[in-house]
């Protein structure tokens, strides 16, 4: 894992190292001390650390949670839209590989490109268990783990919701994005577990 340390590192990316999901959530909060806004792209791994729930008790800033139980399909847009401007937005990544790239893959487009270009900064919270040897060792991760999770997850949800199941592997994956390094250092900071996380 070091040699992925420091290849992110070398590619602009800021590497924060803990021991585990406690250790990742205590990590996690000092970066909203500043926070006017804060916008969020979907990641199983910031719910299971508590990150989600602790955003959610906060009242020092705005949060635009589009996953809010009971809003419109609109207002669900809206906070996406709105997210892509937050002082923090928080996700995760779908891989990341030994030579330090980030490699991920959206429905909707918002994770991916506030990751990208948008919002003022960025914090990534992932488990060992996203690092692969390369890029296209990421997107078969991605076809064969991430996304029939995903389909598994929204279907199992809509059902809930006696909606249509109408996602699968093929038209859940929509934007993929790989970004190989960013000029605006420090600005993604990745807060990588030493422990399996998420998906």
């Amino acid at each position: 894992m070091k040699e992925t340390i420091k290849n992110l590192r070398d590619h602009g990316f800021e590497v924060v190292t803990v021991k585990d999901a406690a250790e990742a959530l205590e990590t996690a909060k000092k970066f909203f001390a500043h926070a006017g806004s804060v916008g969020l792209g979907g990641s199983m791994t910031v719910q299971q650390i508590g990150l989600l729930s602790w955003l959610r008790e906060q009242t020092g800033f705005q949060l635009f949670d589009q996953y809010e139980e009971g809003i419109s399909m609109e207002e669900n847009v809206e906070r996406r839209r709105k997210g892509l401007l937050a002082d923090v937005f928080v996700s995760s990544s779908n891989a990341i590989t030994r030579s330090g790239y980030l490699v991920n893959v959206d429905g909707a487009g918002n994770r991916v490109a506030a990751q990208a270009y948008g919002p003022k900064k960025v914090l990534l919270i992932a488990g060992k268990n996203k690092i692969v040897d390369n890029v296209e060792a990421g997107f078969r991760r991605i076809e064969e783990v991430v996304a029939p999770k995903n389909v598994e997850r929204v279907n199992k949800k809509a059902f809930s919701l006696k909606k249509e199941q109408k996602y699968t592997v093929q038209n859940i994956q929509s934007v993929f994005v790989v970004i190989k390094k960013t000029d605006n250092r420090n600005r993604i900071t990745l807060i990588l577990v030493d422990e399996e996380l998420g998906f």
